[in-house]
């Protein structure tokens, strides 16, 4: 679905109305506003999306995609840290009615995000500075990061400010269970994860 199709006109959003033009241009793309910049990132590669569909199935398996929360893919989370700012996370827990919590361009309040998770592709510096202080300044509850290019996975909480009091990062070896506030108990490897969105070495 195209990011420009929304119920109101953005003569008065120039950076919405731009990144929609780049989203309609560039399919497969992702295109986000942080703080006041537009970003622009390729189509992620087959192990990124392994990265992804494992924690799928973990949050699956726990009961996360059900009644009382949606496991969710590609859907636009609304920031507080500009007029115009969103993000797109890789993966969400939201509440299950999160559907009625849309704000605006496909974008959705925080309020409804129990956590979101970023892997890593070429831009890392953006997934482990900037979407910090973005999704911490927007009190999402828990982030998650697979951090492929330092075969790290971090695990960030307690939001405060534009930080998270709370940040851990976990090595391969490691067993980290997530908070249970994101509605279940998961209680993942970490060598397992970064395994498969390891790309192929030459």
């Amino acid at each position: 679905m195209s990011a420009a199709s929304v119920e109101r006109p953005h003569d008065d959003r120039p950076l919405i109305a731009e990144a929609n033009r780049l989203m309609d241009r560039n399919p497969g793309y992702r295109v986000e506003i942080i703080r006041g910049q537009i970003l622009v990132s390729p189509p992620p590669d087959g192990p990124h999306a392994e990265a992804l569909t494992e924690f799928m199935l973990l949050f699956a398996a726990s009961g996360l995609h059900g009644t009382e929360s949606k496991v969710l893919q590609g859907i636009g989370l609304w920031l507080p840290t500009g007029t115009e700012d969103y993000a797109i996370p890789d993966l969400v827990v939201v509440d299950a009615d999160y559907r009625d919590h849309c704000i605006e361009n496909n974008c959705y309040d925080p309020v409804c995000f129990r956590l979101v998770l970023e892997v890593t592709s070429s831009n890392y510096r953006t997934d482990l500075r900037d979407k910090v202080k973005a999704y911490a300044a927007a009190k999402i509850p828990v982030y998650v990061i697979i951090d492929r290019r330092h075969q790290r996975l971090h695990v960030l909480t307690n939001p405060t400010g534009d930080d998270y009091e709370s940040h851990r990062p976990h090595s391969p070896g490691e067993v980290v269970t997530l908070p249970k506030s994101i509605g279940a108990e998961v209680t993942l490897d970490v060598a397992e994860i970064l395994k498969a969105g390891q790309p192929k070495s030459d």
